[in-house]
């Protein structure tokens, strides 16, 4: 049984860093269709072995270490937000064991709540002004639309009847088309929490750097960068679960419809990221805590009252 389970987390890992690469290399060939220029097209077949490349290059890169950097937590904050991007897939079932958390979402908000931790510590770590700005606002940020968040995936909660990501569906329809504003709201919280323009405010553009990472190269840089991409993946199959009916379509159930639903939820990712601007921070500060959590709160007193 734990043989099974182990087995099957090995090959769940697995699956979502070689996702991950190849995820890349869809968001890079979508940009450049919607900016109008090539994307990667050198490196294998139309470009197909670019985020092998990309890897390479990364991992044989120098890891430089600034000299007045808290060495111990400048080195643990990339593997901390990694192994935190790697843990969130342990809420999704285990098809291969029959194995799943039964309270998946609460587990969810409790890694998905720590892992803003990995970007104050890498911040504060490198001792770069430049960066504890940005481990600042990530900080703020994410208390802003933590609430919300979590409110929004109770609306869910009581109506599916469950917090497993395997749990019993609402019959007959996705709750998207029921509450499609707050989906939409949803949608929005989800940009913020995987720091997704136009919500990515660690990144300052007034400083013209990448942000709490700006010191990071080498591993640390992509550990930094797959974290970021693994609960983009996650938030996919999250989404699709919870607000898109799951494994169910109207014509068809079955895993392939899961997948198909998390592409189309990975390409509002991109989507986003190449038509939608960069929000102001005082906007976001404004838009979550005076609309998108009353909004919530009064869906969810209201499905309460109703259930």
């Amino acid at each position: 049984m734990y043989s099974c389970v182990v087995v099957s987390m090995f090959v769940t890992y697995v699956c979502v860093l070689m996702a991950v690469g190849y995820f890349t290399l869809f968001e890079r060939k979508a940009l450049a269709c919607m900016q109008i220029r090539k994307g990667p097209n050198k490196v294998g077949v139309g470009g197909i072995l670019q985020p092998i490349a990309d890897a390479v290059k990364l991992l044989s890169k120098q890891y430089l270490v600034p000299s007045r950097a808290n060495k111990l937590c400048f080195y643990f904050a990339p593997v901390f937000s990694f192994t935190l991007s790697l843990m969130l897939w342990h809420a999704f079932p285990f098809y291969y064991a029959n194995y799943y958390v039964v309270f998946g979402l609460m587990y969810f908000f409790c890694v998905s709540s720590v892992s803003v931790f990995g970007t104050i510590m890498a911040g504060w770590a490198s001792n770069s002004k430049y960066a504890m700005i940005g481990a600042i606002r990530g900080a703020a940020q994410a208390i802003s639309y933590e609430v919300s968040f979590s409110l929004l995936a109770l609306f869910c909660v009581f109506l599916r009847g469950g917090f497993s990501l395997s749990g019993v569906e609402f019959p007959g329809v996705a709750l998207a088309f029921l509450a499609f504003p707050l989906f939409q709201m949803f949608l929005a919280t989800m940009l913020a929490e995987t720091n997704r323009a136009p919500f990515d405010l660690v990144e300052g553009e007034s400083e013209l750097v990448s942000g709490f990472n700006v010191e990071y190269s080498g591993v640390g840089f992509t550990l930094i960068f797959i974290a970021e991409y693994c609960s983009m993946l996650f938030m996919s199959v999250f989404v699709s679960v919870f607000w898109l009916g799951g494994f169910s379509a109207w014509f068809f159930s079955g895993p392939a419809v899961l997948v198909v639903k998390s592409l189309f939820v990975c390409f509002f990712f991109v989507l986003c990221r190449g038509a939608l601007p960069r929000h102001r921070y005082d906007l976001l500060m404004s838009l979550t805590w005076k609309s998108f959590l009353p909004a919530s709160l009064i869906g969810l007193l209201v499905t309460f009252w109703l259930s």
